[in-house]
């Protein structure tokens, strides 16, 4: 599966992150160039959880890390932002 764009909602900011699947069945969030976290969806109960970042192959990309001088808005990575991120990818490439 190729990479694709999402954009969500924060702080009435519209924000565009960068979804690339994996092979190892879960999706790198990445933002800024950064990995801003993972996460996977559960078949059984149909909900999008965290992946643990220890679990996260970050390959040739480094950790997103904000920098309190940068004008971007600064995205903490929960279970609630992994649910919405989830939401999005369902409505974008109706994965089940």
């Amino acid at each position: 599966m190729e990479p694709f764009n999402i954009k969500i909602e924060r702080e009435s900011q519209e924000v565009t992150l960068t979804i690339l699947p994996t092979d190892d069945g879960y999706y790198k969030v990445i933002y800024y160039g950064g990995i801003l976290g993972a996460i996977t969806k559960d078949g059984h109960a149909n909900t999008w959880t965290q992946v643990p970042e220890e679990e996260v192959i970050a390959g040739e990309l480094p950790l997103y890390h904000h920098v309190d001088e940068d004008d971007r808005l600064q995205l903490v990575f929960s279970e609630i932002l992994a649910q919405d991120i989830g939401r999005e990818i369902d409505e974008e490439r109706h994965v089940s």
